[in-house]
C-alpha cells in the first residue's frame, strides 16, 4: 500500500461519517420542527387524512328575573362549516346551488374564512334552514373542508322585551378576535346590555369532538368511543333584580311615548324595572340580523337603540328641588321654618316667573306647590355665600354628575356645573348670578338621567344611604353554586334625619294637597313624590316625575321622565304611581288612569290651570 493510503482512507471515512451525522441531524431537526414547533399546524391535517375535527358551541347562559321567570333561553339553528386547507374552490358553484346564493357570496365568505384561519374551522352560513342542511349532509362526500354543526340562538320567551337591558349578540370583530384567541370566525358576542358586560359568564367554553370519515367524507362515527372529545362548557346562568310583571306595565305605559321609566329598590338598589323608549325588537336581532331591519333602526330618529334610563342628559325641572331643599337645610341657609315672601315672581335683574300661587312660603309648602321663588332664593343665599363648589360636591353626594357603576354599558355622568366648569363654558371671570340661579330649580345647564333621578329618590326614601344601582343579584355556575354580586352602600355622612323627615312631609302633600294629587294618589299607598316639567328650547317642554312609597319603609322608588310631554303632573305622575301600584298592590286598581295613559297623547291635553306646577 501506497505511504498516505491509510489516512486518505481514515479522511474518507470522516467526511461519510460527517455527512450521515449531519443527515441524521437534518431528519431529527424536521421531525422536532413538524412534531413540537409546528404540531399545531400538522397536527389537525394528519388527523383529518381518517378523522374530522368538530368544534361542539356551549349552550350561552341563561338569564332569568328575581322570581325565577326565564327571560332568555337558546333555541337550536343550523350552521355550515369550512376547513379552507381542505376546501377545493371549484367546488363554489356546487356549494352556492345547495346554499341558493350567488356564487360571488360563497366566494366572499371562504376568503374570509382563509383570512382568518386556513386550518381552523369556521363558520361560512348560520341559520340556515332543515332543507339546506340536510342537503349538505347528503353531498358532504363531494365537498372537502365543508362541515356542519348545530348551534343555538337567543330566545326570548316573556312578553316583555327589555332590550336595553339584556342586549343583542353580534359576530365578533377583529378586536374581539384579539381580546378572546379562541373564537372562530362568526362567532357571536354579546355587543349591548347584559350580554355585553356579563359576556365572560355567558359565553361559555367550546367542545371538539372527533369524527371517523371514510373517503369520501362521510361520518362513520366517533373515534376511539370519544375518547379525545371535550364537551362543550355552558355558560353561567344570569339571576336579575327584574319583575317581569311590572317591566310588562312600565313597557305598556311607555308605548309610543319617548322616554324612560327606571323602578329600583331604594333599600339595594336592585333596579325591579327599566324601560327605555322607544325600544328595538330585540327578537330581530337574535340569530342571524335582518339587514333591513338593522339599518331601519340605526337610521331611526328617534334612536330606538340610544338607552334614555342611563345615558340621557336632560334637566331635571323640579324634581332636583327635594335634593335642594336637602343641600339648603344642611349649609343653614334655611331651616324648616324659614318664611319666603314669594310675589309671583323671583327679581334679579329681571323677573323669573313663578307658577305656585303667591303668599308666604316655609319650606314643606314651598316643595307641595313648588314654588320657584323659593328655591330661587335659596339658590340666591347659596351663591352670595361662596357655596356654589360645595352645592357641586353635596349633589354629587347623591350620584348626580358622576358614574354610578350600574352593571350596563354607556351610563351618563350628567352634568352638575362647578366654577371650573362655568369657567371653561364661559371664561373665567365672565359669568355670574345670572348663569348659575336657574340651577336651583333644576334648569339651566344641570343635566341628568332617569336613573340617576331614581337614585337620588331612593337616597330620600332611605333616610340618606348611597345605593348602587344594579341589575344583576347572582350568577350561577355549572355546577349548581351560586356566586351573589357585590353592590355597594353608604351612608351619605352630611345627610340629617330630620331634614330628610321634613322633606318627606313636602314630597307627601305634593301628592295630597299639591301639584301631584290629582293622578299619582293610590288608595292605601303612602305615597312622596315630586313633579316636574323641565323647559326644552327645542320643542314640547319635558314631563318628569320622582316618586317613592311606602313613606316611611319605602319598598320602590320610580323616576319618570316623558319627552315632550309638557306637565309632570298630567303625563309622568300617573304612569310612575301606576308602575308603583302595580309594583305594591300585584294589580292596577285605578283602570281609567291606566287605560287613559295606554292612549295618552299629550296634545290631546287641555293644560290645566290648576295642575301647573313649576
Amino acid at each position: 500500500m501506497r505511504p498516505g493510503t491509510n489516512d486518505r482512507v481514515r479522511t474518507s471515512i470522516r467526511v461519510l461519517q460527517f455527512v450521515m451525522l449531519g443527515l441524521c441531524l437534518i431528519v431529527l431537526g424536521r421531525v422536532f420542527q413538524l412534531q413540537i414547533l409546528d404540531f399545531d399546524t400538522y397536527e389537525p391535517i394528519s388527523k383529518s387524512n381518517a378523522l374530522r375535527q368538530e368544534f361542539v358551541s356551549p349552550a350561552r347562559g341563561l338569564i332569568f328575573d328575581r322570581n325565577g321567570t326565564l327571560l332568555v333561553d337558546n333555541e337550536p339553528i343550523y350552521s355550515i362549516t369550512i376547513k379552507p386547507a381542505k376546501f377545493d374552490m371549484d367546488k363554489i358553484p356546487l356549494l352556492a346551488s345547495i346554499v341558493g346564493v350567488p356564487d360571488s357570496v360563497v366566494q366572499r365568505k371562504v376568503k374570509e374564512a382563509q383570512h382568518f384561519s386556513w386550518y381552523r374551522s369556521s363558520r361560512l352560513f348560520t341559520e340556515v334552514n332543515f332543507d339546506v342542511f340536510s342537503k349538505i349532509q347528503e353531498n358532504i362526500w363531494r365537498l372537502p373542508g365543508i362541515g356542519h354543526q348545530i348551534e343555538s340562538k337567543r330566545h326570548y320567551p316573556t312578553p316583555t322585551n327589555i332590550s336595553h337591558i339584556l342586549g343583542y349578540l353580534r359576530e365578533a370583530s377583529e378586536k374581539d378576535y384579539e381580546k378572546y384567541p379562541d373564537l372562530r370566525l362568526g362567532d357571536k358576542i354579546g355587543k349591548s346590555g347584559l350580554e355585553q358586560v356579563y359576556q365572560e359568564y355567558l359565553r361559555g367554553k367550546l367542545g371538539t369532538e372527533y369524527i371517523r370519515v371514510n373517503a369520501l367524507g362521510q361520518s362513520m362515527g366517533s373515534y376511539n368511543n370519544g375518547e379525545l372529545d371535550t364537551p362543550p362548557e355552558k355558560g353561567n346562568d344570569i339571576m336579575t333584580t327584574l319583575d317581569t310583571d311590572l317591566q310588562i306595565t312600565a313597557e305598556k305605559l311607555m308605548k309610543g311615548k319617548r322616554g324612560s321609566v327606571v323602578a329600583m329598590d331604594p333599600n339595594d338598589g336592585s333596579i325591579l324595572a327599566m324601560v327605555s323608549s322607544p325600544q328595538y325588537d330585540i327578537r330581530k336581532l337574535s340569530g342571524r340580523i335582518d339587514s333591513d331591519y338593522w339599518k331601519s333602526i340605526n337610521a331611526d330618529t328617534t334612536n330606538p337603540l340610544y338607552n334614555r334610563a342611563i345615558s340621557s342628559q336632560k334637566p331635571p325641572g323640579s324634581t332636583f328641588k327635594p335634593l335642594m331643599a336637602l343641600i339648603g337645610l344642611h349649609l343653614g341657609i334655611i331651616t324648616p321654618e324659614t318664611v319666603i315672601n314669594n310675589p309671583g315672581y323671583f327679581y334679579l335683574g329681571r323677573r323669573y316667573h313663578d307658577h305656585a300661587p303667591a303668599g308666604k312660603y316655609k319650606l314643606r309648602k314651598a316643595i307641595e306647590l313648588s314654588s320657584n321663588t323659593y328655591f330661587f332664593t335659596v339658590m340666591y343665599r347659596l351663591i352670595r355665600n361662596g357655596d356654589f363648589n360645595k352645592w357641586h360636591n353635596l349633589a354629587q353626594d347623591f350620584g348626580l354628575g358622576r358614574q354610578n357603576y350600574i352593571d350596563l354599558p354607556s351610563e351618563t355622568r350628567g352634568i352638575i356645573p362647578d366654577s371650573s366648569y362655568m369657567n371653561n363654558a364661559f371664561g373665567k371671570g365672565k359669568w355670574g348670578y345670572g348663569d348659575l340661579m336657574s340651577m336651583g330649580i333644576g334648569q339651566g345647564m344641570v343635566s341628568v338621567s332617569p336613573l340617576q333621578m331614581a337614585l337620588v329618590t331612593s337616597e330620600i326614601g332611605n333616610g340618606g344611604y348611597w345605593v348602587q344601582p344594579h341589575v344583576v343579584k347572582a350568577i350561577r355556575k355549572n355546577d349548581g353554586s351560586i356566586v351573589q354580586t357585590k353592590a355597594s352602600k353608604h351612608k351619605i355622612d352630611w345627610v340629617d334625619s330630620n331634614d330628610v323627615q321634613v322633606v318627606k312631609d313636602g314630597m307627601r302633600r305634593v301628592i295630597t294637597e299639591g301639584t301631584g294629587r290629582w293622578y299619582a294618589k293610590i288608595k292605601d299607598v303612602t305615597i312622596c313624590g315630586k313633579t316636574g316639567t323641565a323647559q326644552n328650547p327645542h320643542g314640547e317642554d319635558h314631563s318628569w316625575f320622582i316618586a317613592f312609597a311606602p313613606m316611611d319603609h319605602p319598598k320602590i322608588a320610580v323616576a319618570a321622565l316623558v319627552e315632550n310631554a309638557g306637565y309632570g303632573s298630567l303625563t309622568a305622575a300617573p304612569i310612575a304611581s301606576l308602575v308603583i301600584e302595580k309594583y305594591l298592590k300585584g294589580k292596577i286598581e285605578r283602570q281609567r288612569i291606566y287605560d287613559m295613559m295606554l292612549n295618552f297623547t299629550y296634545k290631546d291635553k287641555k293644560k290645566e290651570e290648576s295642575s301647573e306646577d313649576e
